[in-house]
């Protein structure tokens, strides 16, 4: 399922659990924000994260604050406030501002943490010239089973240059997915490979991945930056899980692209 709208200031709901959550078990939505705006959350269920994704805002969670800024999505890394059921959070915009917001039910408690760029988990994948560097992206990694076990949420972000391909060679897990898009440019645009079908994907859209192999690319010239998030299931948590397309998994060979006919001269 692929979700495009139009957002408004305030709180945009793209997956809601119980009622719209395409098998994912989360609340999806983006946050937007004008100078001056506050917005408040207090899940008595749930455990929420917020991933800034432009602007300057303070963080007031249990009792503590913290401010954060991030310019724009493509040339500063994120910030992201994860908390624990029953803790009130309250955003307070000094810029505009827009936040991915992912929540899922969580009876654990745990110690608030706002994480900085200094403390994420960042891989260049791609960056050895496999396939040709066809496939290089920078994947940022908020938490996951292994940095968060308390947790039942995995999130991250992942840089997908222009005229790249990311989440390749095809794969699966059990575990639905979600990626919501950003592109540097508001009609930017890309391609999304999942559920067995394909979906043009833009700026502020969201596809849910519940089946089958997936991956994706951003058109040349556009960059695109996508959040992603996954919800652990029960007994199975997410552990980094990747089963290749036995068709494409040819793909990891060192030599794959030595087939490519280079004219002489």
């Amino acid at each position: 399922m692929y979700i495009q709208k139009e957002v408004r200031r305030g709180y945009n709901p793209y997956l809601t659990m119980g009622q719209n959550d395409c098998a994912t078990n989360m609340d999806v939505g983006l946050l937007v924000l004008e100078p001056g705006d506050e917005y408040r959350f207090h899940e008595a269920e749930k455990e929420l994260a917020l991933d800034l994704l432009i602007g300057k805002v303070k963080f007031c969670y249990g009792d503590a604050c913290g401010e954060a800024e991030r310019p724009d999505t493509f040339h500063y890394a994120a910030w992201c406030l994860h908390v624990c059921r029953n803790t009130k959070v309250v955003v307070k915009a000094e810029t505009h501002a827009e936040l991915y917001v992912q929540l899922t039910d969580n009876e654990r408690e745990f110690p608030p943490r706002l994480y900085s760029p200094e403390d994420i988990m960042v891989q260049h994948a791609g960056s050895n010239g496999e396939l040709m560097g066809c496939m290089q992206r920078e994947i940022q990694t908020f938490f996951d089973y292994e940095s968060a076990p308390y947790s039942n949420m995995v999130l991250g972000e992942v840089l997908n240059y222009p005229g790249k391909w990311s989440s390749y060679p095809p794969h699966h897990h059990p575990q639905p997915e979600v990626y919501f898009y950003r592109f540097d440019y508001p009609n930017g645009f890309g391609a999304g490979f999942a559920n067995g079908q394909i979906y043009q994907t833009g700026h502020n859209g969201c596809l849910v991945i519940n089946h089958s192999f997936h991956s994706q690319g951003a058109a040349p010239g556009y960059a695109m930056c996508y959040m992603w998030g996954i919800r652990h299931l029960p007994g199975d948590p997410w552990r980094k899980t990747r089963i290749d397309d036995p068709e494409h998994a040819w793909l990891w060979k060192s030599d794959a692209n030595e087939h490519i006919f280079h004219p002489e001269g």
